[in-house]
C-alpha cells in the first residue's frame, strides 16, 4: 500500500511539472498573441517636421488604429539616422521599439563606412516592410537668384556653389555628391542634423542649395518657401510634371529615397509578421496612399524577407556609386 502511495504521489509530481512546463512554454506565445498590450515607440533619425518625420507620423498614426495601441515617434537626430538606428538595434527585441529604416542609415552608411557604425544591416534588425519610395530633389530658396537646375549646373562648373544635406554619408549626401562627380561640379557640402535647420539656413541664404528627399519639402515648395529645380529618377514624378529630372539634364543619377519600418533582431517572428500585416494594411488605406503619392512618391509593400533583400541590393547599389575617388572628395 505504501509503495502504491508513493509511486501515485510521484505521478502526481511528475503531472504538476509537466504541467508548469507547458503553461511556461505557453507564456511568451499568448504574450505574443496578445501583443501589442503597451505604446509602442517608433524612432525617427531626423527632427521633427523634415525628413523621414513626415513618414514616420504617417505611418505610427495607421498603425495606431488597426493595432489598437498608440504608436509613439520618438526624434533621434543626428549622424544621418545612424543614431537612432543604433539605438534601435541595442534595445529590447519585444516588438516596442521599432525604427523608420532609410536609405541614409540601413543601406548609404552600411555601404562605404560600415567600419564606423556600431550596428549592423541587416543582421542586427528584424526586417518589417518597405514603406514607400520618393525621388531626391534639389532644392533653393523662393528669393533665390537660380530659376532652373540647368542654370545651376552652369555656375557650379564656374565657381563653388554650397549644399545642405541632413548628414555627412547620408543617403542624400551621397547622391550629391555623385551629381558634383558626374557633372564636374565646383560644390561645397554644408552638413546638418535635419531639414528644419537646413530649410532655415537656405531661405536665409546661408547656403545656396539644398538636396534632400522631395517628398516631405513638396508642402513647402506648394506653399512658396522652396523651389526644386530638379529630381533623381528615372522618369518625371506625376506630382511634379515641370520638374525635370538629373537625366534629361545629362546627369545619369537616378537613385531614390527609400523607407522602411524594421526591429531589433531577435525579435518573435509572430510580432514581426503582426507588424508587417498591419503595415500592409496601412499602405491600402487609400488616405495613406493620397498623402504619399500627392507629394511624388510612390508606395511599396514589400514585407519581410522581401524587403530584407531589397536592402541588401540597395546597400550593392551604393558601394558601387561611392567609387574612392568620391569617397575623398567626401573627406572619409
Amino acid at each position: 500500500m505504501a509503495f502504491t502511495k508513493t509511486v501515485s504521489r510521484r505521478a502526481a509530481l511528475a503531472a504538476g511539472a509537466f504541467a508548469c512546463a507547458c503553461a511556461a512554454l505557453a507564456m511568451p506565445q499568448a504574450a505574443q498573441a496578445a501583443y501589442p498590450e503597451r505604446p509602442i515607440t517608433l524612432l525617427v533619425g531626423f527632427p521633427p517636421g523634415g525628413g523621414g518625420d513626415l513618414y514616420g507620423r504617417l505611418i505610427a498614426s495607421a498603425l495606431s488604429k488597426t493595432l489598437g495601441q498608440t504608436v509613439v515617434v520618438e526624434n533621434r537626430p543626428g549622424a544621418g539616422g545612424n543614431i537612432a538606428a543604433e539605438q534601435v538595434a541595442r534595445a529590447n527585441p519585444d516588438g516596442y521599439t521599432l525604427i523608420l529604416a532609410m536609405s541614409g542609415n540601413f543601406a548609404a552608411s552600411p555601404a562605404f563606412k560600415p567600419q564606423q557604425l556600431r550596428y549592423k544591416v541587416p543582421d542586427d534588425f528584424a526586417m518589417i516592410g518597405l514603406i514607400l519610395e520618393a525621388p531626391h530633389g534639389m532644392f533653393v530658396s523662393h528669393n533665390s537668384s537660380y530659376k532652373s537646375a540647368a542654370e545651376v549646373l552652369k555656375t557650379a562648373r564656374q565657381k563653388e556653389l554650397t549644399f545642405a544635406s541632413t548628414g555627412t554619408g547620408g543617403a542624400a549626401h551621397i547622391g550629391m555628391e555623385r551629381i558634383k562627380s558626374l557633372a564636374g561640379l565646383n560644390l561645397l557640402h554644408v552638413p546638418y542634423k535635419g531639414s528644419g535647420p537646413a530649410i532655415a539656413d537656405l531661405i536665409g541664404g546661408q547656403v545656396d542649395l539644398f538636396f534632400a528627399t522631395a517628398s516631405p519639402l513638396i508642402g513647402q515648395v506648394r506653399q512658396g518657401q522652396l523651389r526644386v529645380l530638379a529630381l533623381t529618377g528615372e522618369e518625371r514624378s506625376p506630382a511634379l510634371p515641370d520638374v525635370p529630372t538629373f537625366k534629361e539634364l545629362g546627369v545619369n543619377m537616378t537613385m531614390t529615397q527609400w523607407y522602411g519600418l524594421a526591429a531589433p533582431a531577435g525579435t518573435p517572428k509572430a510580432v514581426v509578421e503582426k507588424l508587417s500585416h498591419h503595415l500592409g494594411m496601412a499602405l491600402k488605406d487609400p488616405a495613406v496612399r493620397e498623402a504619399i503619392r500627392k507629394d511624388a512618391a510612390v508606395e511599396k509593400d514589400v514585407p519581410m524577407d522581401k524587403f530584407r533583400e531589397y536592402v541588401l541590393r540597395d546597400i550593392e547599389q551604393y558601394r558601387e556609386a561611392v567609387t574612392p575617388e568620391l569617397m575623398k572628395m567626401m573627406g572619409l
